[in-house]
């Protein structure tokens, strides 16, 4: 029966079946008709054009690296034969991953889906769509409010994840680091969101200083990283006995030259701040050196380099560890805001102090308590600290005032009520945060100062708990417990003229609980597995 008008645009739109065996998949295929040289699975190659082959530029072809099991085309070359042979080989590959698909059940997702072709009905509603000199390729029903659209949305190309390499207009934002010695490599790529801080060491020579690019201010801003232009926020001069000066004009480019035979403007430093937002989406990369200079003499430099990441609208907060707590850095700590638990934007916002650390009373060389309010200094992980001052009471005070006063001395003026239980726990994670714990004793011993008896603090013990988690190859430490324990002491009235000095003391302690492995018994490792949120796409 003759086919009806829709059903025949319907065949002609359908592509070909797309192609799953690896056998007939060839990505090295470039040439039409012809033998592309060293691609040992081009079908246009002969015997006689293997045999010239001195290489397999692709050694393995396989489909999708996610499924569990899957055929592989394996490709080598004989090289002991006379002529030289292609040697051909189809096997079972396994996944070794604890998360693989077992079937790809939606095969409309194994290809790409075929263009419209025009026809007299849909011709307008085409040329209103690709008729402009830009277009968007993806469907209208993605786009909600087309005209309010952020032009940074328009191409998924730029948005990153995790440690993914930053890409740049020629390849990718180099962070150089040392690889097997102390040499720099500018083969290191800088992850997306991977903080990191390198220092290695450069040849160089005055003779040659204009033509080393790696000294060069031009070698790490040229190459913007894609959609965004690398600027120089500041640059600081370094002279020869190590004195640093800021220039004022942060746009300043200063190339390498000699001058009075030394070698100036060479790169000692270069530190990269991107800033990026919620969809990982980079919006901004700032670059900051520190330009130095080098005699005849010296036959190599030592550069450091860092990069940092900041989300867009948010106030960077330094971390104490990625993610266990590392010995030495400040303890995080917070608050509950109002509205919890209702949904509210940060669920746990830092205290008043600096960063919002966990901080501690901090002695002063007079040890007078009332000149002591105020400074203070934070908790460093796994530091046990001991702090105090001495407070001088007389007949004249009041209670009340100086119990408060003495309050705001041992814990601050707002003290958190949460501690992050990692380094690098985020504030909207509420499970990452531990509640502190507060407890109250009373000393036997009394104070003859006031006419009725009055308790005062005279010292607060933090006590912090802390276990070994993860892999026993690399753990990692964890805040489980925080205790603030108050302790107060009972004041009497003293004579007229006379005085009384008081101890105030504040104490840190950490306390490892961690359980360790039974003898005779081999512990198993952990596996810590997290599934991608579009491992299965775009897989039913």
């Amino acid at each position: 029966p003759p086919e009806t008008h829709a059903t025949a645009r319907a065949r002609t739109r359908s592509g070909p079946a797309p192609v799953t065996d690896v056998a007939k998949l060839c990505i090295c295929d470039l040439l039409v008709a012809q033998c592309d040289v060293n691609c040992c699975c081009d079908p246009d190659c002969s015997a006689a054009d293997f045999s010239l082959f001195t290489t397999c530029s692709v050694p393995i072809v396989t489909g999708d690296s996610r499924l569990c099991t899957q055929k592989a085309a394996i490709y080598s070359l004989d090289v002991e034969a006379n002529p030289p042979e292609r040697i051909f080989k189809l096997i079972d590959q396994v996944n070794p991953s604890v998360f693989c698909i077992h079937a790809a059940n939606y095969k409309q997702a194994l290809s790409f889906s075929s263009p419209e072709l025009p026809t007299s009905e849909n011709f307008d509603q085409l040329l209103e769509q690709f008729g402009s000199a830009t277009f968007s390729a993806e469907p209208d029903s993605w786009n909600m409010n087309t005209d309010a659209q952020n032009p940074s949305d328009a191409n998924e190309t730029y948005r990153y994840e995790y440690a993914v390499p930053i890409q740049t207009v020629d390849a990718f934002l180099r962070l150089p680091s040392p690889v097997v010695s102390s040499w720099c490599s500018d083969a290191n790529p800088a992850g997306f969101l991977v903080n990191q801080a390198t220092k290695c060491t450069r040849s160089v020579s005055v003779e040659k200083c204009g033509n080393i690019q790696a000294v060069s201010m031009l070698f790490y801003i040229n190459s913007g990283i894609l959609a965004v232009n690398i600027t120089v926020q500041s640059v600081v001069v370094q002279s020869l006995n190590g004195m640093r000066t800021l220039l004022n004009g942060s746009d300043v480019l200063r190339l390498p030259m000699i001058l009075d035979e030394l070698c100036v403007n060479i790169v000692l430093g270069v530190s990269y701040h991107i800033t990026y937002t919620d969809a990982g989406e980079i919006i901004e990369a700032a670059a900051s050196f520190v330009l130095g200079a080098i005699n005849k003499e010296a036959l190599s430099v030592q550069q450091s380099f860092e990069i940092s990441f900041t989300q867009v609208n948010t106030k960077p907060v330094p971390l104490s560890g990625n993610p266990g707590y590392v010995v030495g850095l400040p303890i995080r700590a917070g608050f509950r805001p109002q509205g919890y638990p209702f949904p509210v934007e940060i669920l746990f916002a830092p205290n008043t102090n600096k960063y919002g650390q966990l901080t501690i009373l901090q002695s002063t060389s007079n040890q007078d308590c009332l000149a002591a309010q105020g400074p203070r200094t934070p908790i460093l992980f796994g530091y046990n600290v001991v702090a105090g001052c001495k407070l001088r009471i007389t007949a004249a005070m009041k209670c009340q005032p100086l119990t408060q006063t003495l309050l705001d001395l041992l814990k601050g003026q707002s003290f958190p009520e949460y501690v992050a239980s990692f380094g690098n726990s985020q504030a909207q994670d509420v499970l990452d945060w531990v509640p502190i714990t507060h407890l109250r004793t009373s000393e036997q011993r009394i104070y003859n100062t006031f006419q009725s008896s009055c308790q005062i603090p005279v010292s607060l013990e933090i006590e912090v708990k802390w276990t070994k988690y993860g892999s026993l190859v690399n753990p990692q430490a964890r805040i489980v417990n925080v205790t603030a324990t108050t302790t107060t002491t009972v004041l009497k009235q003293l004579p007229p003229g006379r005085e009384r000095t008081i101890p105030i003391t504040s104490s840190v302690v950490f306390t490892d609980i961690s359980s360790p492995a039974e003898p005779g018994y081999k512990a198993w490792p952990t596996i810590n597995a997290k599934l991608p949120f579009d491992f299965f796409f775009p897989f039913v």
